[in-house]
């Protein structure tokens, strides 16, 4: 049984809102799509797009390819040009790729409105096209766009459309769900339908979901059992609107639940990397939420989950994270019971299953900071001082002693705002002052922190502060309210860490923060 894996991330995905692909970033996207295993990547519209056009020229030159045909897209023949004669068909030849996808209307309200030509001159402009590409040596998908919304008004039409580009030489005809309105049940209907119609196996079909009802993925895979064998799809579901099918859920759910052998052996533990990857040059946050390849796709925060995964990780989990490249992770919080500690505690290196007292008193701290606003789901190495601090021997020497600290804001005559810090600590029994500037009070406070401290922790001038938030607590409100800051640290080698603080006074709350953030940095680079 062979499967089509095709992905028009470069094209169809590229319509996202706010998304721009250079050259170099689509170049860059097809490497990891070919690393990810996928059959045909379709890389853009040459002769209409000057971006795509390069695009092929150097891909000719710099791709090598191990798993994918590179696929250049384009319409049918416009009505009453000779196809030899039309510079839109002539581009798709000068991409030399070794596959073409056309663009032709199934809905036959399309074909009068919006080509503004009749139903047999658009049936003309797909023979020909298809035939004239197949004769150059082409194997020529055709995207049937509105297929199922064209089918559902005049399904003879639709039929005809899918039996003209199949009868012209075309590989397979993809069935477009454009508008993306269609439900799993709708899609089965019509590839039943139209099958019994034409009197053709669903092999020759494919399928191009949109995602406006959410269904994009659950209509690919219901193409599929209803024996479509060709599937399209985009990285991360970019795309239009809501965007199209997630071709990493979908080809997930069809290895992994269906068991079909959609990706060549080795590919699918590809999956996260490649999706992080692609989002990174696309400049666009992973979504953590994700499925499959989420940050959060296996996180557990329940206290009964996790002592149910203590037993077996699979009890909660519906595959193994590691199939697709991810990780399961066990959040603390305020639901938290004693199984998540302990899990989590796993999780960092720290086995509390010996210490049942130690377990008890993590337990009930981390429920009670909790209670007050602090957070450890995304603060880990804030979480991990919290439970060395409670085991014998087991918290690391604070780097130094608080005396004071004092932050001045200076709002100058100029309009500059200027803030200034000053730390009074107690290091290794040295009593030291350290004042220094910064661009608001927390980058003074953190200057100030490291003038006083390099001299005597050197490793300090590899530590960055790479990100900061700040948030107001659920039930407080306006400027008298709780904050709650995250803080997130890189050093030289590139691990990073994040921890929190909590305080009604914005800059104690860094403080604690920070604190956290130097303590945990120096304990590890020790290690």
């Amino acid at each position: 049984m062979t499967f089509q894996v095709y992905d028009t991330t470069l094209r169809d995905g590229a319509q996202r809102e706010g998304l721009s692909y250079s050259v170099v970033d689509k170049l860059a996207v097809a490497r990891l799509l070919d690393e990810f295993g996928v059959g045909f990547i379709e890389g853009g519209w040459p002769g209409a797009v000057p971006k795509d056009t390069e695009f092929f020229r150097r891909a000719a030159k710099e791709l090598d390819l191990r798993h994918a045909v590179l696929v250049a897209f384009g319409a049918t023949r416009r009505a009453g040009v000779a196809v030899a004669e039309d510079p839109q068909v002539r581009a798709l030849l000068d991409a030399e790729t070794p596959a073409v996808t056309l663009v032709a209307k199934a809905d036959l309200r399309h074909v009068e409105r919006a080509l503004r030509t009749t139903a047999a001159e658009n049936l003309a402009m797909i023979r020909d096209t298809v035939t004239y590409l197949v004769a150059e040596g082409r194997r020529v998908f055709v995207d049937g766009e509105h297929f199922f919304d064209g089918y559902r008004q005049d399904a003879a039409y639709g039929a005809a459309v899918v039996e003209t580009a199949l009868a012209a030489g075309a590989e397979a005809v993809v069935l477009c769900d454009t508008n993306g309105g269609m439900l799993p049940s709708q899609v089965t209907a019509a590839i039943v339908d139209l099958t019994a119609r034409l009197g053709v196996g669903p092999e020759r079909l494919g399928i191009h979901c949109q995602n406006d009802t959410a269904c994009a993925v659950a209509n690919t895979v219901a193409a599929v059992e209803a024996g479509v064998r060709h599937f399209q799809g985009t990285a991360n579901g970019y795309g239009e609107r809501p965007g199209n099918a997630d071709i990493f859920a979908v080809v997930a759910n069809l290895q992994l639940k269906l068991g079909l052998p959609v990706l060549p052996a080795g590919c699918l533990e590809q999956m996260v990397r490649v999706s992080h990857a692609i989002a990174e040059i696309a400049n666009i946050a992973p979504d953590t939420h994700q499925a499959y390849v989420g940050a959060a796709a296996f996180a557990h925060k329940a206290g009964l989950h996790a002592s149910a995964i203590k037993v077996d990780p699979l009890l909660y989990n519906h595959v193994d994270p590691s199939v697709v490249g991810n990780d399961m992770r066990i959040l603390v919080t305020e639901m938290a019971g004693r199984a998540s500690v302990e899990l989590k505690s796993r999780e960092l290196g720290l086995d509390l299953a010996g210490h049942p007292e130690t377990l008890s008193r993590v337990t009930r701290r981390v429920k009670e900071l909790e209670a007050g606003g602090w957070s450890f789901e995304a603060a880990d190495a804030s979480f991990e001082l919290l439970v060395r601090s409670e085991l014998p021997d087991g918290a690391p020497p604070r780097p130094f002693a608080l005396e004071s600290y004092r932050v001045l804001v200076e709002h100058r005559e100029d309009g500059a705002v200027v803030s200034e810090a000053t730390v009074k600590i107690r290091v290794r029994g040295e009593r030291v002052i350290a004042t220094a500037e910064g661009n608001g009070p927390v980058n003074a406070l953190d200057e100030a922190l490291r003038v006083g401290l390099v001299r005597h922790y050197p490793e300090l001038r590899e530590f960055e502060l790479a990100d900061y938030k700040v948030r107001i607590l659920d039930g407080s409100s306006g400027t008298d309210a709780v904050t709650r800051v995250l803080l997130e640290t890189v050093d030289g080698a590139g691990r990073d860490w994040t921890t929190v603080g909590v305080h009604p006074n914005v800059v104690e709350a860094s403080w604690h923060a920070l604190v956290d953030a130097l303590t945990y940095g120096l304990a590890r680079s020790r290690v």
